[in-house]
């Protein structure tokens, strides 16, 4: 198993030894991190933390271990139990809290659980405080509070109330729209927190909601990753209970795949499509996602001249190139909507709502909205190589080798061609280059990713 540390957060499996896995040791290691962190950061004496977790069995362990260790730095604590992880980041600013810690493993298998960190703002720490809080980690430089100043510890069971009425004070999220078609829904939560919250939402707009694993239990029915390998049961449902479309969220809600009302997957990445379809519709702007996402964002984006921007992969690398771009909508094609007018940060229930109001007003099914856009079809591949090849050389190579195309080099290599495009960047944590693909056709895009496989070991 494994214990991954990175700028945004630890994450790993539940069990094994110290430092090889996610165990109650390094909780409360990386908590008293970022506690500490925050304290070195802070000009005032009383910080309160808000914490809230998905219903992963190892959830309630991990929340009291991080819960009481804050209280040992004298941090105070908000706990919002059961949550999601747009709802904390909601709630900090809401709270005037001076950071969060979400306690969820996203889309991971249920043996995996993770701390993810966030400023005041409700955002995810940038990468170079995430270096700072994992040199803490390192040092344990750790100074805790002494009897009389041990943090307080609260709970509150209102977040996902506020939440869902921030979402329907927004100007572009027309309720009464949605409430005139009474949508009949289907949702699979994976038995997760989204089994709350998202039926709350759909109540709220006048939604019929047929629930599948809803019951936050943390024992997921199948792979949480909502792709399409994975989603059989609510496709055949859909179609069964004659639904409008059907709803599938990852067990921290923060990403978006839908269903149509024949069975098909609207596609993960025509989520933040059909969203900005809509917004960039009544407000010309700027749509931001990442480079690895659909060019099919780009399209739609010039249909509304509006312009269109890519970052380098990440939530936070989109959040930044959002906010210089001041811009309307943006996301990543996993499913992930982000919209500032609410808060920089995926968030499922801000989507749902909108995509809701696309439809009601487009008076179409939503198998006629997806054939109103451009069609792509995105493939994936990697090629190993041995230890002692310079990958950043090859990448160089490559980026002379198609210097008369449209080369992008803010993370990895990406090269669009008029018609598809290749994005090439290396791993991380071994010896491999991941080839995404994007072209009009699954062949061309797996052509695409064969030939560039080729040019690489050519150049080797």
């Amino acid at each position: 198993m494994s214990l991954i540390k990175s700028i945004s957060g630890i994450r790993g499996t539940i069990g094994g030894k110290v430092n090889d896995n996610l165990t109650p040791l390094d909780v409360v290691k990386f908590a008293s991190a970022f506690g500490t962190w925050l304290q070195n950061n802070k000009n005032k004496k009383d910080l309160t933390l808000i914490i809230g977790r998905d219903a992963r069995i190892s959830g309630q362990m991990v929340s009291s271990l991080v819960t009481a260790t804050l209280q040992g730095l004298g941090i105070n604590v908000v706990d919002l139990g059961l949550s999601t992880t747009p709802t904390v980041e909601i709630m900090v600013p809401e709270l005037k809290a001076d950071g969060g810690i979400i306690l969820t493993a996203s889309h991971n298998p249920k043996q995996w659980n993770a701390l993810k960190l966030l400023n005041d703002k409700g955002e995810f720490i940038n990468g170079e405080n995430g270096a700072e809080v994992l040199a803490l980690a390192e040092s344990e430089d750790f100074n805790y509070a002494e009897v009389d100043d041990l943090g307080k510890y609260e709970t509150r069971d209102d977040a996902f109330d506020i939440h869902i009425q921030q979402i329907l004070d927004l100007p572009m999220v027309d309720a009464e729209a949605i409430k005139a078609k009474n949508f009949k829904v289907v949702l699979d939560a994976v038995n997760s927190t989204g089994g709350i919250a998202i039926p709350m939402l759909l109540d709220k707009l006048g939604c019929e909601t047929i629930k599948l694993y809803c019951e936050p239990t943390g024992h997921f029915p199948h792979n949480p990753e909502p792709l399409k390998e994975h989603l059989g049961d609510i496709c055949e449902l859909v179609k069964k209970e004659n639904a409008d479309f059907g709803v599938v969220v990852d067990p921290d809600v923060d990403r978006l795949a839908l269903i149509d009302e024949k069975g098909e997957m609207f596609g993960e990445e025509y989520t933040l499509v059909a969203v900005a379809d809509y917004l960039l519709k009544h407000k010309n702007g700027v749509a931001v996602s990442n480079l690895s996402s659909s060019r099919a964002l780009r399209d739609v984006a010039q249909t509304h001249n509006s312009e269109y921007f890519a970052s380098a992969v990440g939530e936070v690398n989109v959040v930044t190139l959002m906010k210089e771009k001041n811009a309307v909508i943006g996301g990543e094609g996993n499913g992930g909507i982000i919209y500032p007018d609410l808060h920089y940060g995926r968030d499922s229930l801000v989507g749902v709502a909108l995509f809701l109001t696309h439809l009601a007003k487009e008076n179409k099914t939503v198998s006629e909205l997806r054939a109103g856009y451009p069609s792509y079809f995105m493939g994936k591949k990697k090629i190993e190589l041995t230890p002692e090849i310079d990958v950043d050389a090859i990448l160089s190579k490559m980026e002379k080798e198609y210097e008369n195309e449209e080369v992008s080099t803010v993370d990895g290599v990406k090269i669009d061609f008029e018609n598809n495009w290749v994005h090439l960047r290396k791993s991380n944590t071994e010896p491999i280059i991941r080839i995404y693909t994007e072209a009009k056709s699954q062949e061309e895009a797996d052509k695409l990713g064969d030939d560039i496989i080729a040019k690489i070991k050519s150049l080797i």
